[in-house]
C-alpha cells in the first residue's frame, strides 16, 4: 500500500505580493502563484504521482492551485473536495492591513508572536492552535482515513493550516512551530506506516 499524502501551500496571491494579512479574505494568485503552482506540479509528474483524490479549501487560492497541479498531472477531473476546515488561518483584526505598518503600529515582537506562535491569537482572529482545532479532527475524519486505505491523496491549502498539520505529522513542540515556514507551491511528500506515523518525507524543490 502507498499511504502516500502530498501537502502543497498555495502559489503567491495577491495580497502575498502587496505584504497584507490574508486570512480568510478570498484574494487569487499572482502570475509568479500561477507558475509556481505549474512548478509543483511538473515535480510532481517527474516523480509519476497520480492521486486518487484531492482535498482543498474554500478560498480560491488554494483551489486554484489545487487545480493547476491535477492540470500539470494530467489529473484534471480528479474528484477535488473543499472544505472550509483547510481555510488559512483568520487574522481577525489584522486582515488587509500591510505586515510593515503593523510592525510600527505593535511592535515587531507582538506582530512575530501573532503571526508565529502557537496559542496567541492576534485580536479578533485565530491563533495556530485555533486553526488546527479544526484542522487536525477533519484531517482525522476525512483525509487520514483515505491515505489508510492506500490512496494517493493531494491536500493543497495554506501556510497555517498546513502548519498546524505537519506540526503534527513532523511531531514539531509549540516551543518549535514558530520557527517553521514552508514555501509556496513546494510538495512535502509524506509516506505513511500503518499505525499512521510518518515513513519519510521528501520536500520537493526545483
Amino acid at each position: 500500500m502507498d499511504r502516500e499524502l502530498v501537502l502543497v501551500r498555495h502559489g503567491q496571491s495577491e495580497w502575498n505580493l502587496k505584504n497584507l494579512f490574508t486570512g480568510w479574505k478570498d484574494v487569487d494568485l499572482t502570475e509568479t502563484g500561477v507558475n509556481e503552482a505549474e512548478q509543483a506540479g511538473r515535480l510532481l509528474a517527474e516523480r509519476g504521482m497520480q492521486f486518487d483524490i484531492a482535498y482543498t479549501s474554500a478560498l480560491i487560492r488554494a483551489q486554484r492551485t489545487c487545480q493547476i497541479i491535477l492540470d500539470g498531472i494530467g489529473q484534471s477531473d480528479l474528484e477535488t473536495i473543499r472544505d472550509q476546515a483547510l481555510n488559512e488561518r483568520d487574522y481577525g483584526d489584522l486582515v488587509g492591513l500591510n505586515k510593515d505598518d503593523a510592525r510600527v503600529k505593535w511592535g515587531e515582537e507582538q506582530v512575530h508572536v501573532w503571526r508565529r506562535s502557537y496559542d496567541t491569537p492576534p485580536p479578533g482572529g485565530e491563533s495556530l492552535r485555533d486553526t488546527g482545532a479544526r484542522v487536525w479532527p477533519y484531517y482525522i475524519q476525512e483525509i487520514l482515513p483515505q491515505v489508510m486505505r492506500g490512496k494517493r491523496v493531494l491536500v493543497a491549502a495554506h501556510g497555517n493550516s498546513l502548519r498546524a498539520l505537519v506540526m503534527v505529522l513532523d511531531g514539531l513542540s509549540r516551543e518549535t512551530i514558530p520557527g517553521l515556514n514552508l514555501g509556496t507551491g513546494v510538495p512535502m511528500v509524506y509516506r505513511l506506516n500503518a499505525d499512521t506515523t510518518v515513513a519519510s518525507k521528501k520536500v520537493l524543490e526545483a
